[in-house]
């Protein structure tokens, strides 16, 4: 399949490619090959869902570099010195950033509480009741959205900033990505239209009432964008010659700690970062719609893919793998 027959393969899909907007892959610094759909020209932005929590894996590493976390070891309850724990609670106290980051925090719902959590004027301190709970720390892979804004809470009253500033400042104007903006608005019927309006987006992430940025999803990015974060991870934290994360950092970031269920294809989960396959230099951040930034160590090539939302999309990394890297000339 040459590049123009991935062009009208996904202009013709009636099934799961059927919603993507851009594809961009980066070989050697360079994009090798771009390419939109849907009226999208490259510079446009998507809400990229999920994908977000890889980006604030990243920035976590930026800020234990920085030295606002000490390490990932540190316990999230010590971010928040005025915070009022719930009486009988014990869990919170022993619950840490690595907890955080590989999804195994315990929490005390079955299902998330997106209604509590959104409708709330801190959504931080929200997901904070929700941490602990009489179980205790059981090392189980819990999925949960909504706990990592308890990150974006950590990192910014540990740099006494707002972390859409050190985002713009530490990692997206250093990677030639936009400067964003917070999104603003916060009510139910923009929570819907952000998650389901199929137009491009702007230069922005979703936000709380207070300003702090959604942590688990609503960043908007383009292909483009997604790519040369890819980039960033391919070469181990340096980026256009200039490093912006640690080695040290983004190698315990793409470190299996989990292997998961059949709900998620069976993959390796490190700190918010996915590895597809054991045994192969393949890492992934991945959201709903099918929204990737697919990384590739073996053959040094990063992608990117955006796309609205659709429901039930599981085979991105594989239609990355079958279908755009043996279009590419690299």
């Amino acid at each position: 399949m040459n590049t123009n027959e991935l062009h009208k393969a996904v202009e013709e899909s009636k099934g799961n490619e059927s919603n993507i907007c851009q594809i961009c892959a980066i070989k050697d610094g360079a994009a090798v090959y771009e390419d939109c759909w849907h009226g999208y020209t490259t510079s446009d932005a998507v809400n990229v869902m999920s994908v977000t929590k890889g980006v604030i894996s990243l920035l976590t590493g930026i800020a234990i570099d920085k030295g606002y976390i000490s390490d990932v070891g540190q316990k999230v309850i010590s971010f928040f010195p005025g915070y009022q724990i719930k009486r009988g609670e014990k869990t919170i106290y022993d619950v840490t950033v690595e907890h955080l980051l590989t999804m195994t925090a315990p929490y005390k719902y079955r299902s998330e509480p997106w209604k509590k959590v959104c409708t709330s004027d801190d959504w931080t301190l929200a997901v904070l009741d929700l941490l602990g709970g009489r179980a205790g720390i059981t090392g189980e892979f819990k999925y949960a959205t909504l706990g990592i804004q308890i990150l974006a809470g950590i990192i910014e009253n540990a740099s006494g900033e707002k972390l859409i500033d050190l985002a713009n400042r530490e990692l997206f104007v250093p990677l030639g990505i936009p400067e964003h903006k917070i999104h603003g608005d916060s009510s139910k019927e923009d929570q819907f239209d952000f998650l389901m309006n199929k137009a491009p987006r702007k230069n922005e992430w979703y936000s709380d009432p207070k300003g702090s940025v959604t942590a688990g999803w609503g960043l908007c990015l383009s292909a483009g964008d997604l790519a040369r974060l890819g980039d960033l991870v391919l070469n181990n934290g340096v980026f256009g010659g200039k490093r912006i994360i640690s080695e040290s950092y983004m190698k315990e970031m793409l470190t299996p700690r989990i292997r998961l269920g059949e709900r998620f294809g069976n993959m390796e989960y490190g700190y918010l970062w996915y590895k597809p396959y054991s045994g192969r230099e393949v890492y992934a951040a991945i959201g709903d719609g099918g929204n990737l930034i697919y990384v590739n160590k073996e053959l040094g090539v990063s992608v990117g893919v955006t796309g609205t939302f659709k429901p039930a999309i599981y085979d991105r990394v594989e239609f990355v793998e079958s279908k755009v890297l043996p279009a590419l000339v690299v």
